[in-house]
């Protein structure tokens, strides 16, 4: 079984090849250049590069979100584009498990959080068990300071992973407990998207192309302050 994954809810993009559990390619880029011009081209080099026609790809996955609004619907848009044609399954992955799904600490919490803006933080905790990243919560939207509140009741080790991490690890300094996964590791990469959608394949879990959507935890900034200003003509 061989899964093409994307990821695209951040700054980095990146693309991955699985193929039968085994990682066959990964293409990563974490530049300034917007994803609309990065991510079919390293997808194609990456299929290129590997030897295999997208025709053969059995099942296309991408991190559905949460994320940056843009991102979360270029990648979509870009999986749909892809699977349609040729009438194949999808893995809409959620990005904070696909995290989850790098990270080598057994015995620890892993703590998933991407930067939501406005000291606010898509975050889910998970416990490694051989392996495989076992939810405590569901993804939310919530601010730093209630998952601070939240993280107090762990004394295990809790490892901080995902483009939020650096700015929680300055507002937990006081945790004795909290440390910042390596950097090489600690932003979303394909990869992971690509063993989330292995396992939702085995627990019968895909969608097709026309059910893929993405996965918001709020609304984006614009028809928040909308909603604000309407308020306030009330």
């Amino acid at each position: 079984m061989k899964i093409l994954a994307i990821d695209t809810t951040a700054s980095p993009v990146s693309a991955a090849l699985l193929e039968d559990g085994r990682l066959r390619g990964e293409f990563y880029l974490n530049i300034k250049t917007t994803h609309s011009q990065t991510l079919m081209p390293i997808v194609s080099s990456l299929l290129k590069s590997s030897a295999v026609d997208v025709n053969d790809i059995d099942i296309f996955a991408v991190n559905a979100g949460p994320g940056s609004f843009t991102g979360v619907r270029i990648g979509v848009a870009s999986v749909k584009g892809m699977a349609m044609p040729l009438d194949k399954p999808c893995a809409a992955v959620s990005t904070l498990e696909a995290m989850a799904y790098t990270m080598p600490y057994e015995n620890s919490i892993i703590c998933a959080v991407m930067d939501a803006r406005c000291q606010q933080v898509y975050n889910a905790l998970f416990r490694m068990n051989n392996g495989v990243p076992e939810r405590l919560t569901e993804d939310r939207a919530m601010s730093i300071e209630q998952l601070g509140k939240e993280l107090k009741q762990y004394n295990e080790t809790i490892m901080l992973t995902g483009d939020g991490a650096e700015l929680c690890t300055k507002s937990f300094s006081n945790f004795d407990n909290v440390r910042l996964v390596p950097e090489n590791i600690r932003f979303q990469h394909a990869y992971g998207t690509a063993l989330a959608a292995m396992k939702m394949a085995d627990e019968n879990r895909l969608c097709s192309s026309d059910e893929l959507m993405p996965i918001y935890l709020r609304l984006p900034q614009a028809e928040r302050e909308l909603k604000a200003r309407l308020a306030k003509q009330q």
